[in-house]
């Protein structure tokens, strides 16, 4: 999936992520500070339904959101940043795994780089960055981080 959009676009941008990836349940979410990636996260819960207030976890490093699925099965979004983590251990004793292997939720993880060893098979890796006129450009699928490189415009 490649997708550029405006923040105006942020709404349409959600729903077309949640039609490409409608089964998914990890998402590494790779970009540099103040890329957008706690907004796409904060826009992709409202389009699950999510209506308890978003914030970024960046000091509690995670957070638990509920919404109902289809409006039936109550499901989780745990929406975690690393940042602040320093190691493998720091973030197993912090409940990661808890989150990235939890039956009925969708697991978006900030700074995945020190859980790679602990994501799942099938995540999807998304990369966020800046285009020059401020847009916000997504390129998301299966490739590893260093594999991801956004596309020329």
């Amino acid at each position: 999936m490649k997708l550029t959009f405006s923040y105006d676009e942020l709404p349409e941008a959600a729903r077309r992520f949640w039609e490409t990836f409608p089964d998914k349940q990890v998402f590494a979410l790779d970009g540099e500070m103040g890329a957008g990636k706690t907004t796409f996260v904060k826009a992709l819960c409202a389009a699950q339904g999510v209506e308890d207030a978003t914030a970024s976890p960046t000091f509690s490093i995670i957070n638990e959101y509920r919404f109902k699925n289809g409006g039936q099965q109550e499901r989780i979004i745990y929406h975690l940043d690393l940042y602040r983590l320093r190691s493998l251990e720091e973030a197993a004793g912090a409940g990661v795994e808890d989150c990235l292997y939890h039956p009925d939720a969708i697991c978006f993880v900030e700074w995945p780089e020190i859980i790679e060893p602990l994501l799942p098979a099938d995540t999807v890796y998304v990369f966020l960055s800046v285009t020059p006129d401020q847009k916000r450009r997504i390129v998301a699928g299966s490739a590893r981080p260093g594999d991801l490189t956004p596309s020329p415009q």
